[in-house]
């Protein structure tokens, strides 16, 4: 397996985060020509053991992995910074300035055909049901406003991330009784989403790693990836994706139970979450029967080159069937 060489080449940063960058500190970012911001926190690097000996077959065997630092989103993408991309025409209405060239030339999601909130709720609540496809895109068009480079999280720096430090299955301990202080899961949901935050964080400032919406990676999902990471493989390791399915998606939802939650457990996207979609071939947007996935941003702290970073906003899209 290749691994992916994307986070490790310099970039030229931009002024309003220059400070943060030298520092590695939390920050906020401004989406530029809006009111809207975003927080983020520092993730500082290290080893951990990734996996579980007491979960599933894919969550072995129980590894050591290296990360460099990066910055992860202190909550996950809401409707508010992610409906300017998602409708043109909202966001011209809703920025302080005339939307710029580059930023008008990103590729819009297709309208959906649903309301992807579910009649769940919008403001401050995780924004849903994009794809894979979709959720990098997001992240060009943070690019273009912000001059910023955004990704998904790896899967290997989302559970470093969801550990903070702890080798436990979830990171305040083994003890499933204590979730319902952190996670909205199915116990206590009420069967929908809810506001971003307003939960316990982990160690590590981060809030609703586990519950609420699932969380897209960018790996592809194999399920005896672990067993090729090691020596060299081990730094930053990724499965880089090469098909449509299956990716990886991590933190369980608001309708899953406590033992999908933990920080080793791994669901894999599914081509039956697009069953009803009526379009032929299937859109490479929308997840309409999949109201449970949502994301989280990852910068990190030696970003690529602006020749790979284009090459990870512009990878070819992969019809669907």
């Amino acid at each position: 397996m290749k691994l992916n060489k994307l986070w490790a080449v310099p970039f030229l940063l931009t002024a309003l985060s220059a400070s943060a960058q030298e520092k590695h500190q939390p920050y906020k970012q401004q989406i530029d020509g809006t009111k809207l911001n975003f927080e983020m926190q520092a993730i500082p690097g290290g080893e951990f053991q990734m996996g579980s000996k007491k979960g599933k077959a894919d969550e072995l065997p129980l590894h050591k992995v290296t990360i460099d630092p990066f910055w992860m989103s202190t909550y996950e993408v809401t409707w508010d910074i992610y409906e300017p991309f998602l409708y043109k025409d909202y966001e011209t209405t809703h920025s302080t300035t005339t939307v710029p060239a580059n930023v008008d030339a990103v590729t819009r999601p297709t309208k959906p055909y649903l309301d992807m909130t579910f009649g769940m709720g919008k403001e401050n609540h995780p924004a849903l049901a994009m794809t894979n496809y979709n959720a990098i895109q997001y992240c060009k068009w943070l690019y273009a406003r912000t001059g910023v480079f955004y990704r998904l999280p790896t899967e290997a720096e989302w559970e470093y991330a969801s550990r903070a430090g702890n080798t436990t299955d979830y990171a305040f301990g083994n003890e499933p009784s204590k979730l319902g202080e952190y996670a909205w899961f199915k116990e206590n949901s009420g069967g929908k989403t809810h506001e971003v935050g307003k939960k316990k964080p982990n160690q590590w400032g981060l809030y609703d790693m586990y519950g609420n919406v699932g969380e897209w990676t960018y790996d592809q999902y194999q399920p005896d990836f672990y067993a090729s990471v090691n020596g060299e493989k081990s730094k930053n390791p990724v499965a880089v994706p090469s098909q449509l399915y299956a990716h990886v998606i991590r933190g369980g939802s608001y309708d899953d139970a406590a033992k999908e939650l933990r920080s080793a457990a791994r669901l894999a996207s599914d081509p039956v979450w697009k069953q009803l979609d009526p379009q032929i071939p299937k859109s490479n947007w929308w997840f309409p029967e999949a109201p449970f996935i949502g994301m989280r941003l990852v910068r990190p702290v030696t970003p690529p080159s602006k020749a790979e970073i284009e090459a990870y906003y512009n990878k070819p899209v992969i019809a669907d069937y």
